[in-house]
């Protein structure tokens, strides 16, 4: 594929994986991230294109995005975060800056790519989490804000069509991002257990799955919420 696919939050765990599985299948990358030594060491590694930007930077990141080219194959939004509180403690802050790295960056970049992913018929890649529909104490940031996300996707898709926009939902990934709560060998096992498949997830899982959606294998799947999670949205087994 000689057209890049922008991979957003490409130093992150997920972001890193689908850039490595990408590459090795031969794919034009074009990456963004706000660290710039992580991002030029990455870039270097799989011989891509890239430019540092903070997701939260309207200017700086429609820039980024830009700057891969006319033409953009697909857009891969590999970035969240995990801001776990009770409602009583979450500040009106936590809310807003939630929203805004989760979802306004997700609408901007794709925004800054459209004429791109249009020129190509390309595809979008989000990410949720499995809190936007399952409930857990201390997610109301964060799950209120994924949700969002699954809503954005299904208006992106029916208003970018024949571009195709999905989202996929993981679970509880290990990850940087992650680490206060996987961090802890005993913590990890018992979270992992609340799975019916037992284990956590591997940035691994959720790029694979990014990959088919980015790929032409996906072509006529568009507007879809796709749970990586372990079964634990849906699932409920004897030890769950």
């Amino acid at each position: 594929m000689t057209d890049p696919i922008v991979i957003i939050g490409a130093t992150g765990g997920v972001g890193s994986a689908l850039a490595a599985r990408l590459s090795g299948q031969g794919v034009a990358l074009h990456l963004v991230a706000r660290n710039g030594t992580a991002l030029a060491a990455i870039a270097e590694r799989f011989g891509a294109s890239h430019q540092v930007a903070d997701c939260t930077d309207d200017a700086a990141l429609t820039a980024a995005v830009a700057a891969a080219g006319p033409r953009i194959a697909g857009v891969a939004y590999c970035v969240g975060s995990i801001v776990m509180k009770p409602l009583k403690r979450a500040s009106v802050e936590d809310f807003a800056s939630t929203y805004a790295l989760n979802v306004i960056g997700a609408a901007r970049a794709v925004a800054a790519a459209e004429a791109g992913l249009r020129a190509c018929e390309g595809s979008v890649v989000l990410f949720s989490s499995v809190a936007a529909r399952a409930g857990f104490p201390n997610h109301a940031v964060i799950g209120t804000a994924k949700a969002a996300v699954e809503g954005l996707c299904v208006a992106l898709a029916a208003e970018l069509a024949p571009v195709r926009v999905n989202c996929i939902a993981p679970s509880l990934t290990r990850s940087k991002m992650a680490a206060g709560m996987t961090g802890n060998d005993a913590m990890a096992r018992a979270l992992a257990a609340q799975h019916p498949i037992s284990r956590l997830g591997e940035p691994a899982d959720g790029a694979a799955l990014a990959a088919f959606l980015l790929s032409p294998d996906a072509g006529w799947i568009t507007g879809q919420v796709i749970g990586v999670d372990g079964g634990r949205a849906t699932l409920r087994t004897r030890t769950s």
